[in-house]
């Protein structure tokens, strides 16, 4: 269907953005945090970094996937993640530090879900 060795290679950075988001939020304990402080505004700059990091390479996994990989595991909101990818890169000054607090809370841990289980997936061989 596809080259499961590319994607699978992108899938393992994803992975690895997703678990430094993971790290650089663990301090963060409320948007306050990034707004009100050097140390938070360089948490939320590290952070929707890798946030472009996986939008960027989902697009890549669609390209090489005829968009059907992700289509597969519904559960993740895959447009909504490519979508903030946009809005990092091309409106920066207009980044809302709420909706970045909320991707991490409540978003980045299924998605990391996901994620390795498409790469077990595609390891056993199911697409």
């Amino acid at each position: 269907m596809f080259k499961s060795e590319q994607v699978l290679v992108i899938l393992e950075q994803i992975n690895d953005a997703l678990k430094t988001i993971v790290l650089r939020f663990k301090p963060v304990d409320s948007v306050d945090y990034f707004t009100d402080s050097p140390e938070g505004k360089e948490k939320l700059d590290g952070i929707c970094m890798q946030l472009i990091a996986v939008g960027e390479s989902l697009k890549k996994i669609d390209k090489l996937t005829d968009k059907k990989l992700l289509q597969e595991y519904s559960q993740i909101d895959w447009a909504g993640a490519k979508g903030v990818r946009d809005i990092i890169s091309h409106h920066y000054f207009d980044i809302d530090a709420e909706e970045i607090y909320w991707i991490c809370d409540q978003q980045i841990e299924s998605m990391q879900h996901a994620i390795e289980q498409i790469i077990v997936d595609l390891n056993e061989g199911k697409f």
